[in-house]
């Protein structure tokens, strides 16, 4: 069956000349100028992957990056004309699976979304397993379905799907120190890039969230070289 791929640039000239390209390697294409055409296109049909441009009016390709999160399985390869490392970052950060700078060679594109698809799924499956209890640890409890933290305190936060992704896997070590290679594969389905920033931002959100334990202390503590412990202490226990 053939991939469909979804091109969202409100650049006429670009996006026509993207979909043309990507046709002519085989791929199915839809085309949209903006958010509302995009969502009205992963509604109507199964999407793969979406190529979608940073700088759009109105609601920008980051906004759009995070709304995809919520599509299981949906790819997303984001394109820029800010080819710095910060941007490339952020974009990752808020879910893409890969950042192209521009101007780029189309060839390069190809090459990504081949690279993209051959990914296996991230965990998408456990996400939504059925029957999962929720996760109690400090005062806190995560629930697995909703992907919501619910605190000491009785607030409740609901978790971007990478941040729960992060949070899960370490409660799951069970006090053993997890890598960021690892943290990366479970929380964005790709490898740890040696700038990549994007499971530091994560716990970065996670450690806010956990301060809010007044009986227990519960943190997440960076090992230096090898990666991330989250630590339970109970109240009264020895140090």
């Amino acid at each position: 069956m053939t991939t469909t791929l979804l091109v969202v640039d409100d650049d006429d000239e670009i996006r026509e000349l993207l979909c043309d390209y990507l046709k002519d390697a085989g791929y199915q294409v839809l085309a949209a100028a903006n958010g509302e055409q995009m969502r009205a296109h992963l509604a109507a049909q199964p999407v793969r992957l979406v190529v979608l441009d940073l700088m759009l009016p109105g609601e920008d390709g980051l906004s759009l990056c995070r709304q995809l999160q919520a599509h299981p399985g949906l790819a997303v390869i984001m394109l820029s004309a800010k080819g710095s490392t910060f941007d490339r970052i952020i974009g990752l950060e808020v879910g893409a699976d890969d950042y192209l700078g521009k101007p780029f060679e189309p060839r390069e594109l190809i090459a990504r979304i081949k690279a993209v698809l051959r990914r296996p799924q991230r965990l998408d499956a456990r996400d939504d397993a059925p029957g999962d209890l929720p996760h109690a640890f400090g005062g806190f409890s995560l629930d697995p379905i909703k992907r919501v933290l619910t605190c000491p305190d009785g607030d409740v936060l609901s978790l971007p799907r990478s941040d729960y992704r992060v949070l899960r896997e370490l409660l799951e070590a069970n006090h053993r120190v997890v890598s960021r290679d690892h943290l990366t594969r479970s929380a964005f389905g790709r490898d740890h890039l040696p700038d990549d920033r994007s499971v530091d931002m994560c716990v970065s959100r996670l450690r806010q969230s956990l301060r809010k334990a007044p009986e227990a202390t519960v943190q997440i503590l960076t090992i230096r070289n090898e990666g991330y412990l989250l630590s339970i202490e109970q109240p009264g226990a020895d140090t």
